[in-house]
């Protein structure tokens, strides 16, 4: 069976949009407008889970398996940022000052930096990691920042599989149930659950109808009517939470609300428009990323940590559009010599793995 290059395509432009939303919401802060922050949110994670909904079956071994994988490929990477975190900070001490280092987190951290820095490694925040319970990392915020989504990743696949393996027949009130959910959730926003549950509820429902959608076309006549229904709620959205909402749209993104939702269904209605219809026929730069999209997501948190290093020096030298194009494009080179370096680091982490095994095995 050949492989869908339209699902990598558009892996790889989703990829292509969270680089430019990390972009914006980042080191963009200290220059972007709100107005573009909020607009770079309209082709967001959402994305990625419709896309692993059309991606899936019902082979729960074979999912598992995958899943294992990935976990293993998430501790190796982890594992290597925990190390670089670490001799950054080494580094800092010995060829700069404490005090240059927390003036450093101080301008290019965030709410996940701390100016408790010290040389001892901190080995409970690795083993935090590995747990999906994600600590600071100071050096590289963005990455932390990023990992949410994998938690949620990892649940709803194992959620999703079963759904598909037990009960097939009954997946449209599986999505009913996970809609009604995600609005009594934002009706009572009281009762709204902690932890991951809401995030879930409303993925889970992406999830299920990517896998709906799966090897089927929208009909053209349909089209129109899904653009009106979108332009309708936003329309409400506006009318009904006022114009100060387009502000807080990113706020109502953790965990997702009614305002966020409606934000994404532009980017989910075009997904599914063009599937089927939008023919990829050759392999390129955007259907490699699409390829490699768990190594570019772990790439652009470093990089997109990185990049506040150009930020300050030159925003007071440039106007702020050439700044970001500037800094987006350096952030797209810098994710993708990453990835291909990450990817060479997983491979030495499996081979050592089998080294391992080989030793124990004897």
């Amino acid at each position: 069976m050949n492989r869908d290059l339209y699902i990598d395509f558009a892996k790889g432009l989703a990829t292509l949009s969270i680089i430019f939303i990390h972009t914006a919401f980042w080191s963009g802060q200290f220059y972007i407008p709100a107005e573009v922050r909020v607009f770079s949110l309209v082709f967001d994670v959402a994305l990625f889970y419709a896309l692993s909904g059309v991606t899936s079956g019902a082979n729960i071994e074979k999912t598992l398996y995958r899943l294992l994988k990935l976990q293993i490929t998430y501790m190796i990477f982890v594992t290597f940022l925990f190390f670089i975190d670490y001799f950054f900070k080494v580094f800092g001490l010995i060829f700069f000052s404490l005090e240059w280092l927390q003036n450093f987190y101080s301008t290019f951290g965030s709410k996940y930096a701390t100016t408790n820095i010290s040389t001892t490694p901190q080995w409970q925040n690795l083993g935090n990691w590995y747990l999906h319970q994600y600590t600071n990392a100071d050096t590289f915020p963005v990455v932390i920042g990023s990992f949410w989504y994998l938690k949620v990743y990892f649940i709803l696949t194992v959620f999703g599989v079963l759904i598909l393996r037990f009960f097939p027949k009954h997946i449209n009130w599986l999505i009913g149930i996970c809609i009604s959910l995600t609005l009594l959730f934002n009706i009572f926003p009281e009762y709204y659950p902690t932890g991951q549950v809401g995030y879930v509820a409303f993925y889970l429902s992406v999830f299920l109808i990517g896998n709906r959608m799966r090897g089927k076309k929208i009909p053209g006549k349909l089209i129109p009517v899904l653009y009106i229904l979108v332009a309708g709620s936003l329309l409400w959205m506006f009318w009904y939470y006022g114009g100060e909402i387009f502000y807080k749209i990113n706020k109502n993104k953790f965990p997702p609300k009614i305002p966020y939702i409606i934000w994404t269904l532009f980017s989910l209605v075009t997904l599914f428009v063009l599937y089927n219809r939008l023919k990829i026929t050759k392999e390129n730069f955007v259907t490699y990323i699409g390829k490699n999209a768990i190594f570019f997501y772990f790439a652009q948190g470093i990089s997109s940590s990185l990049v506040y290093f150009l930020v300050v020096p030159l925003q007071e030298n440039m106007p702020w559009w050439s700044l970001m194009l500037l800094i987006y494009v350096t952030n797209i080179i810098l994710a993708f010599i990453i990835s291909a370096g990450l990817k060479k680091v997983d491979t030495t982490g499996w081979n050592i793995l089998e080294f391992l095994r080989r030793k124990t095995a004897s």
